[in-house]
């Protein structure tokens, strides 16, 4: 019985190819055509993998790149942070409870760094070695 939705090739395989065929065939419920149909599927299928790699590839590699830069950026960070802190607990010493006007000096000094740190954020590279017109992400 032929199966009129589906189309007849004829090929030739090298003998050690038809050996193998036949042996898998040889098992019950095994047709030589579904093995074919299947080993076809599958090398369409890796080309198709190939084609994803070859579109996608630079991209992720690019991605992978950027976010490298941006993680030994944020250890540069963190790592000033720790030498900052440690500083600054090392240098000065606990003062007793602090009046209105240490206070005052302490927020304008604090808006004070948080104004700095919205000017390096808002142009600034982050390192001297980040040039202009790098993908460095922001």
């Amino acid at each position: 019985m032929r199966n009129r939705d589906k189309n007849r090739y004829q090929l030739y395989l090298e003998p050690h190819l038809a050996e193998r065929l036949e042996q898998l065939a040889a098992r019950p419920g095994v047709s030589r055509s579904a093995i074919l149909v299947e080993a076809l599927d599958a090398w369409f299928s890796r080309q198709g993998s190939n084609e994803l790699d070859e579109r996608f590839g630079p991209r992720l590699d690019r991605i992978s790149k950027q976010q490298a830069r941006t993680q030994r950026d944020l250890l540069v960070v963190l790592e000033s942070l720790s030498l900052f802190v440690h500083y600054l607990f090392c240098l000065h010493a606990q003062l007793p409870e602090p009046d209105a006007a240490a206070r005052a000096i302490g927020r304008d000094r604090f808006q004070k760094f948080v104004d700095q740190v919205g000017r390096q954020i808002g142009g600034t590279p982050a390192l001297p070695d980040d040039k202009p017109g790098s993908e460095a992400v922001r």
